[in-house]
């Protein structure tokens, strides 16, 4: 029986702002709209802010990955086997010479990520972008759509956070207005500050 009436009461709490009842003031139902509004602007703006972020990077990420294409290159020079290995993609490569031969006709070099130990000569592939300079491989699909929904929750959440720093803002005022008429209730009911 205990459990219901702590029940009954734990829901009650979360509307008393709005029940009428002779201690509720007009300070207590604005901050009871202030929450509300809140709370409903951060889920919804968060989801909407996030699902925009989501979009802009897939499609920023898409764009990359269509401005950049692969050209077959030869190797010029052997590669380092000692060299400074970086890791792309969970393979080890080092920086070597390779030259290829651009849509106009001319000849390009540039360095680029091989295997370690490769020899001159070798045919390798190269991902160039529209200006011919050597890059990055773009993010495959998976990669892109992982980048693109991480981006997407980070900025629902600080969507969120900002919204909801925004509304704790919003009852400062209301606050200190409560402890000010709590203050000047004391002192007239109380004028010997509690002392008998």
């Amino acid at each position: 029986m205990a459990r219901t009436g702590r029940a009954r009461l734990r829901k009650a709490w979360w509307w008393w702002r709005w029940r009428r009842n002779p201690l509720r003031r007009r300070s207590d139902v604005v901050e009871g709209w202030i929450v509300l509004a809140a709370w409903v602007l951060a889920v919804l703006g968060g989801l909407f802010a996030g699902a925009g972020a989501d979009l802009a990077m897939e499609d920023g990420l898409a764009a990359r990955r269509a401005a950049l294409h692969t050209v077959s290159a030869v190797l010029t020079e052997n590669a380092d086997r000692t060299a400074t290995v970086t890791t792309e993609g969970g393979a080890e490569t080092v920086r070597a010479k390779v030259r290829w031969s651009s849509p106009d006709g001319s000849t390009r070099t540039a360095l680029a990520r091989v295997e370690p130990g490769t020899a001159a000569g070798t045919s390798v592939t190269v991902w160039v972008d529209r200006s011919g300079h050597v890059v990055r491989a773009p993010l495959t699909v998976a990669e892109a759509r992982l980048q693109s929904v991480l981006t997407g929750v980070l900025v629902a959440a600080g969507t969120a956070a900002l919204v909801l720093g925004g509304g704790r803002l919003a009852r400062l005022p209301l606050e200190r207005r409560r402890l000010r008429d709590w203050e000047t209730e004391w002192a007239r009911v109380a004028p010997s500050g509690g002392r008998t």
